[in-house]
């Protein structure tokens, strides 16, 4: 159910009340970021032409990465690919003036690095299938993905806003979880210090959307709320709609790569805390009401996240006893 809100204040009455904030986090973003150059993290001596230019084509035995980090790679990268999707969501809901302009040319520009470095890795070291990977990518991409909990009529959209930095406050995070892991798990040097590079933006743009999330609890609190809420209990990875996104996302998930219990314990609890969203004290009625609920749905994940461990927990012992992993 999406909420019902009351207030004076309208969106843009927000966005203007909390330019201060914005103004404050892209001063600490732009002193903290660092740039960095694509091409710098792909070991270019390791290209060669394709059969078009006379060379060779794309062959399952070149990859020197296994299915699980492959799956990790191509999730990530369509991922990152979407950017235009994601850039939509942010300027419709922000404002291209002031501080609001900048960051979204700014933060559109650092996510853009992402796509592209991941990219030519992959096709430099053979990493995966190049044609599925662009046929993939024009899919994902036609369909796009909007990160928003569908609309039944009653969610006043003048407060998208507080919905869209909502999301991306855990989906930067989850995304850095991913990043970091997808670079442990690909037994590259390369690859795992590219995407450690990839997941440091990835912790400072979390920063920001966190840090005006807090600035909005503080003004609105109930509405905010109500988005928290909203998001915890419909978060999608923003993958969700992409090709074989299922099959890949139960790899990524028996690898360690992203898993239920990390996105209980390593991306939603701790922003959670962040935001004092169980110690605080200016919750109307409302506000108040959607903290309960989604005290319950924590509850409820926490259940599942015990089922998973278990499950998983299992079929080690069972794959130990086949002989497939050491005891």
């Amino acid at each position: 159910m999406t909420p019902v809100i009351s207030s004076a204040m309208t969106g843009s009455d927000l966005l203007r009340e909390l330019l201060p904030v914005c103004e404050r986090e892209v001063n600490r973003h732009m002193t903290m970021t660092r740039d960095w150059n694509p091409h710098d993290y792909v070991p270019w001596d390791d290209g060669r032409n394709f059969a078009a230019l006379g060379g060779v084509d794309w062959d399952p035995e070149q990859s020197t990465l296994s299915e699980t980090a492959k799956a990790a790679m191509i999730t990530n990268l369509l991922t990152e690919d979407n950017l235009p999707s994601y850039h939509r969501v942010i300027a419709e809901n922000f404002s291209l003036d002031d501080a609001w302009g900048f960051w979204v040319g700014r933060w559109t520009a650092e996510e853009m690095r992402h796509s592209i470095v991941m990219r030519d890795y992959l096709v430099v070291t053979r990493g995966v299938d190049p044609v599925a990977l662009e046929a993939a990518r024009m899919q994902h991409m036609t369909g796009g993905f909007d990160p928003l909990p569908d609309d039944d009529g009653q969610r006043d959209h003048s407060f998208d806003m507080l919905y869209a930095v909502a999301y991306v406050s855990f989906q930067e995070l989850a995304t850095r979880v991913s990043h970091r892991n997808t670079g442990k798990a690909c037994g590259d040097p390369i690859a795992d210090r590219m995407l450690q590079r990839v997941a440091a933006d990835e912790n400072l743009h979390m920063l920001f959307y966190r840090n005006v999330v807090a600035g909005a609890l503080d003004l609105v609190p109930d509405e905010t709320m109500a988005a928290i809420y909203t998001i915890v209990s419909n978060f999608q990875m923003p993958g969700a709609s992409m090709p074989n996104f299922r099959r890949n996302a139960v790899l990524i998930a028996k690898g360690g790569i992203y898993d239920l219990p990390q996105h209980l314990s390593d991306v939603v609890l701790p922003v959670l805390r962040k935001w004092r969203i169980f110690s605080r004290d200016d919750f109307g009625p409302l506000g108040q009401m959607y903290r309960e609920r989604l005290a319950e749905f924590l509850e409820q994940m926490d259940v599942k996240v015990t089922r998973f461990e278990e499950s998983r927990q299992r079929a080690l012992e069972r794959a130990r006893r086949r002989g497939e992993l050491p005891v």
